[in-house]
């Protein structure tokens, strides 16, 4: 008798170890790994008046500090000319996702433009936001390749505080 329930005993725990074993491996196999390189708007507040309007932007980003961190956010036209640039000074580890303002934004309350951050590794991201004042701001992505040139307009950051 006691044979019988040390042997299902060791049955029953070998049983569940290949059970959790085939799960997380089943687990770990049909989730699709995600791009983290780049960062991300999350947020987008307007407040303000005609051709003078303060953003905030809230960012995520897959901050380490100095050595990757999200140096800048954006405000574009349509076409990719560049209106607006909040440099940020230093990354933001224990803070995600983050929010900064900036401005004052010369556009008028029914202008479509695009907001997007940059990572001063991995350059723009095509998670964004597209709206105008008047009627919100959403979800945008963009092509990768969508105005790149704009990584070396000015203003751009001097350095890194942390």
């Amino acid at each position: 008798m006691f044979l019988l329930k040390k042997t299902n005993t060791i049955a029953l725990a070998l049983l569940l170890f290949i059970s959790c074993s085939s799960s997380s491996n089943n687990e770990d196999t049909s989730i699709k790994p995600q791009n983290n390189d780049f960062a991300k708007i999350v947020s987008v507040e307007v407040s303000g008046s005609k051709n003078a309007y303060t953003f905030n932007v809230g960012i995520q980003s897959p901050d380490i500090g100095c050595s990757q961190y999200a140096n800048w956010w954006e405000v574009l036209s349509e076409n990719g000319d560049l209106i607006y640039r909040r440099v940020l000074g230093h990354s933001h580890v224990n803070e995600q996702p983050f929010i900064r303002s900036g401005g004052i934004v010369a556009i008028a309350i029914d202008q479509i433009v695009i907001v997007r951050a940059h990572m001063n590794t991995s350059g723009y991201g095509t998670e964004t936001y597209k709206g105008s004042v008047d009627s919100g701001f959403t979800t945008f992505t963009t092509e990768k390749d969508f105005a790149i040139a704009l990584e070396q307009q000015q203003p751009l950051p001097s350095g890194c505080a942390f």
